[in-house]
């Protein structure tokens, strides 16, 4: 039995009763780990809830006080979309050696078809690839960012956004259908056979009526018998996994796929319609007029940088969910991670990706363009609003280039980072490019070529992204 009084016979040469004796008080000693106390103030110590800049900065230590802390260090960390589209193009076509399974292999041998162009199909798919995220693009929205700028009521403003968010809806209801099939096939793979095999008769169910265009018998059914079905699981079997994880999910994408059916759209925008300020610009637009302007949107149509994008992503999605080898995964978790970064609230600058195959030459470049830069110190009109715009263009067989241009009205300054092999012919690229700017009634203020010694960072570039630490930032 332990001797916790000390009543037993000490043994001998040791006195256990000094044991916890003669501590010695150090109040200065910033090692010992104060108890959190609310009734007192307690010493400083070296506690680490608080995390300043230099801490867990490029050590892959996950920042946990900081959101934008944690965005610049995945920024920092992340692999180029380019650089990852690279390696995934090339091994296209050699399923065996490059570790790709025959579904990832199919997707994408079908997106390298849509990016064999030339010059003119090129202009087409920037201009559809831009076109195509912008979702609330055309008249129709024009008129009511102009209504919701001017807007002196609170109600006004606040109806226009819910109409926009149940058009948002509305216009990812594919994307929105696919989730709610895969997180209840997801459920049913993790439940046990007996309760996942009526999980499956349901799905079934739901993949008829979503065939059959039946939003209003799919949201019954989910509400009436899914959801009741998966609360009696949960109930009975006390399991508290994947399958209760993927039923959140669920019920999110369920009030999605609800707020954006036609008769929640049409019963919004006929809110707008109401009010006096936008009832003369609006009320000519009835529901079947409303429904066939925005299906008939950029947005809507389906582009070929969106075929592109939607092949890409299945691509990724069966990679990440274990077809292929360790290598093609994780160049895939790359690609993700590094568009998702891109997409991040705390980037001010616009994204495109643009892989292309020219003259029998794949090309990967990815754009970044802010639109309202300003002159870093020390340069030439210092304070001075212009254009900004980071190319990273990797060519097949030749290597990286880092270009970078800023416009200040006609005014152009292009700064040429190239491969090894390139950097001869320096002076001719110099030439190229001033005759190409002069042709398009542009000045060439500064052109320079030079020998890439590393490639350039975006923060480098844009020290405007170092703005995002203004805004919410720490975690709850």
């Amino acid at each position: 039995m332990a001797d916790l009084l000390g009543a037993t016979n000490p043994v001998p040469g040791y006195d256990n009763t000094a044991v916890n004796r003669n501590i010695p008080v150090s109040p200065n000693n910033t090692q010992i780990q104060n108890v959190p106390d609310p009734s007192r103030v307690t010493g400083a110590d070296n506690r680490t809830e608080q995390q300043d800049s230099s801490q867990a900065g490029d050590s892959g230590q996950i920042r946990y006080d900081s959101n934008f802390q944690t965005f610049i260090q995945q920024l920092r960390q992340s692999q180029g979309a380019s650089q990852s589209l690279s390696t995934l193009m090339a091994r296209e076509g050699t399923v065996v050696s490059s570790g790709m399974s025959e579904g990832i292999a199919d997707e994408m041998s079908r997106a390298m078809e849509l990016l064999k162009m030339d010059e003119s199909e090129l202009l087409k798919f920037l201009s559809a690839q831009m076109k195509a995220g912008t979702r609330f693009g055309g008249a129709l929205f024009a008129l009511l960012r102009s209504a919701y700028a001017r807007a002196d009521s609170a109600g006004v403003r606040g109806d226009i956004l819910e109409f926009l968010k149940s058009y948002s809806d509305y216009s990812s209801t594919g994307h929105i259908e696919g989730n709610l099939l895969r997180n209840l096939a997801g459920m049913a793979d993790a439940m046990p056979a007996s309760w996942g095999d009526k999980l499956r008769e349901l799905l079934a169910q739901l993949e008829n009526s979503i065939s059959a265009g039946d939003r209003r018998g799919s949201i019954n059914l989910l509400q009436q018998e899914v959801f009741p079905f998966m609360s009696a699981y949960v109930s009975q079997t006390h399991d508290l996994g994947t399958p209760r994880e993927l039923l959140s999910l669920l019920a999110l994408d369920l009030a999605r796929y609800e707020n954006g059916s036609e008769d929640k759209l049409t019963e919004t925008f006929r809110q707008l319609s109401g009010y006096g300020t936008l009832k003369g610009m609006l009320g000519g637009i009835d529901d079947k007029a409303l429904l066939k302007l925005l299906q008939s949107s950029q947005f809507a149509k389906g582009s070929s940088a969106a075929q592109f994008a939607d092949h890409l992503a299945a691509a990724a999605a069966r990679a990440l969910r274990g077809e292929g080898s360790a290598e093609v995964q994780q160049t895939f978790r790359n690609l993700v991670s590094a568009m998702l970064i891109n997409e991040s609230v705390y980037m001010p600058l616009n994204h495109l990706l643009i892989p292309l195959e020219m003259d029998g030459r794949k090309l990967f470049s990815e754009l970044w363009v802010d639109a309202d830069a300003e002159e870093q110190k020390g340069g030439k009109g210092q304070g001075e609003k212009c254009m900004r715009f980071l190319f990273k263009l990797d060519v097949q067989d030749v290597g990286l280039f880092d270009i970078v241009l800023t416009s200040r009205e006609r005014e152009v300054d292009v700064m040429v980072a190239c491969p090894a092999g390139v950097a001869p012919f320096a002076k001719e690229i110099e030439n190229t490019v001033s005759h190409i700017l002069s042709r398009n009634d542009l000045t060439p203020s500064g052109i320079s070529v030079r020998k890439m010694e590393r490639p350039v960072t975006l923060t480098e570039v844009f020290p405007k992204i170092f703005e995002g630490k203004n805004s919410v930032n720490v975690k709850v």
